[in-house]
Parts: C-alpha cells; structure tokens; sequence
C-alpha cells in the first residue's frame, strides 16, 4: 500500500475540504447549512438520527419523502415512540431491510422511556440504544452534537481510498481508512466535515467517472497521480447470490379485497405484511406449486417474479385464485384501493402486481 503522505494532512486537507462546502454543500432536509452551524445552531438529533437510519442502503432522493412523511405524521421522537407498530412498518414501507423500521421503533421508544425524549450526546451513549452501531453514532455525534467523531460511510470509504491509495480491499480496509478519517477530522467543524466528506463523495468522487477537476483535494490525491482513481476503493471479489424459490397466494373476493396477513416478528421482514407464501428462506427453498396453497381453490398460475436480497436472489411462483367474500381461512381482507396503506415490502407488491398489474394503480 502508498504511504508517501502529503504535509500535515490533517489541517490542511481539512481546511481544503470545508472551504469546498461552504460553497457547494447540498441542501438537504435534515442538514443545517454552514453558515448556520458557524453561528451555533444545531441540527436536530431526531432528524439526524431518523436520516441517517433511513440513508442506510438507500438514495438520499428515496429518502426525502419517506423522512417528510415521518416528521409529519411523528415530529418528534417521543410521538414515533407512542406510535402503533403497524403504523410505523407501513410507512416504512418501501425503504427496505426492514430490521432498521424494527429498530427504529425500538430506539425512539428507548429514547422517550429511558431518556426523556433527549438522545445521548456522545458515540459511547449513543451506541446503548438498540439499532445504532458505530456509524450512526458517530454521525449524529458528530453532526447534532459537534463531536470530533469520525464517520465513515460508503462515500467516505471511497474518497479515503482514493486519496491515500488505500490498495488494501474492503471490507478488511475498513480500519485503516477510519484511522485515517480519524486523523483528518477538525475539532472545530467536525459534524461539516463529516457531512462535507458524504457530500463530495456523492457529487465529485463518484464510482464512475469521478469529476477530479472540481475536488478540492485534486492536488493532494495519490490516484489521481497515478491516473487510476476509479480503481478503488478495491474491493473483494463477490461471491455468487444463492438463488431461492417459492410460491406466492394472492386471493381475491368479489368485491375486490385481497387477503393478507402478518410475518412473524423476528427474521425476514419480520412483522411486516404479506400474502400467503411458502417457507422459503435465505437458507432453503419453499414449496413451488398449488399444493402448498393456504387453502384449497382453483389456483391460477400467474408467472414468476425476482426479488434481490442482499444475501440471496429470491424466485416465486405467483398463483391467484377468486374466492367467495365472507370467507376468512387466515389473516384479513384488505380492498385493492387500500394496499397502499399496508406494511407490504417491495417483495410482496411484485406479487400482488403480477396477479393483478392494476393492484397498485392511483385509486
């Protein structure tokens, strides 16, 4: 690995980067601008934290309006901790792992019953509540309580990679690459620098075809000496998804209601809503066919949907049936119209679009 540094990295790559955010920063919901922050003010732990949980595997454009739907139905912590379960999961809906929605619920009652609605201001407080690891603490650590922390996401990993050539591969790098944020990080401005760090590497340091003309640190960059900057961060060579089957059951009334019910609390999209399937896992196969319906009907075969996971890659065979209403075999009815307020994951709605494309059309 490189290590011909430039000169005091500390202050002057620190220096470099929050002159470059002070001018070009995004503006974001949750963000308090610069200018502000050099006045004092604060960003709002709650917005943070919610961003931040949010943020995790997800674009900052899908965020936005699931975050400004979350502050207008909770805008504070303590209201998502007197929230219904099911209420916050089909909200959530949509955003995926579904374990953080768990969490987050989790967390903001923690913070309203063992806190008194006030989140801890230090990484080691922080990381007591349920959910929040190392990253998210150092985050709202460093960005709603200006603590020195040093916040390494995936667009930190790939701007400290590229900078210092880190040839190491992810994800063993890691604590390399957050000695390095560490030693970078200004007592001063470190919640800017934290969110300057994300903003240039999703702005200027992209994955590809990164615009090192415009980044503040193009004089000090070691790859981009070597003119291969889009070769890092280097990674591990990926092992192939497993590939899982199954089969799903959407069974539709005459008067247009879907039956539906709930997933068990822990594992996969725990708690969240469903049509009837098979026991599929990430580990084993479900049954595939209409003998494994939840009741006997005339099952129709619909075709296949494809759902990605991040561990596995999940095939289902959808069957769709009409029943008589009034019949209740398991779980509940819900009208077509209404599947938009439901805790379905993305999963399910493939399903339920596949048997009936119009499912989710605007009512």
């Amino acid at each position: 690995m490189l290590d011909t540094l430039s000169p005091t990295p500390t202050l002057t790559h620190a220096a470099k980067l929050l002159s470059w955010y002070d001018r070009h920063h995004r503006e974001l919901p949750w963000r308090v601008s610069p200018s502000a922050a050099k006045a004092g003010k604060r960003a709002d732990p709650y917005h943070v934290w919610l961003s931040e949980v949010m943020l995790q595997q997800t674009t900052v454009q899908a965020v936005k309006p699931y975050f400004a739907k979350f502050l207008n139905r909770w805008p504070k912590v303590t209201d998502l901790a007197s929230a219904p379960s099911e209420d916050v999961m089909a909200a959530w809906a949509g955003l995926g792992y579904y374990a953080r929605a768990r969490n987050l619920k989790k967390c903001a009652e923690a913070v309203a019953g063992e806190h008194g609605g006030i989140f801890p201001d230090t990484e080691d407080g922080l990381r007591t509540l349920p959910g929040i690891g190392d990253y998210t603490s150092a985050a709202v650590a460093a960005i709603a309580f200006n603590r020195p922390s040093a916040v390494m996401d995936g667009n930190v990993e790939r701007v400290i990679s590229r900078l210092y050539a880190i040839d190491d591969p992810l994800p063993g790098s890691k604590p390399v690459m957050k000695a390095r944020v560490r030693e970078l990080t200004p007592t001063d401005r470190p919640g800017d620098f934290a969110q300057a760090m994300m903003d240039l590497g999703a702005t200027i340091c992209t994955p590809k075809r990164p615009a090192c003309a415009l980044c503040p640190f193009r004089d000090d960059c070691l790859t981009l000496a070597q003119d291969e900057p889009e070769r890092f961060p280097v990674k591990a060579a990926k092992k192939e998804k497993p590939v899982r089957v199954g089969a799903g059951f959407v069974a539709v009334t005459e008067n247009g209601e879907i039956m539906l019910r709930r997933r068990p609390e822990t594992g996969l999209l725990g708690g969240m809503t469903e049509v009837p399937t098979t026991a599929w896992t990430a580990r084993i196969d479900g049954g595939t066919d209409a003998a494994h319906a939840p009741f006997e009907a005339e099952w129709e075969a619909c075709g296949v949907i494809t759902h990605v996971f991040t561990h596995f890659e999940l095939r289902l065979s959808v069957f769709r049936t009409r029943v008589s209403s009034g019949r209740e075999p398991e779980g509940w009815w819900v009208p077509v119209e209404k599947l938009a307020d439901e805790a379905l994951p993305t999963v399910m709605k493939k399903v339920i679009t596949q048997a009936i494309p119009t499912a989710f059309a605007k009512h």
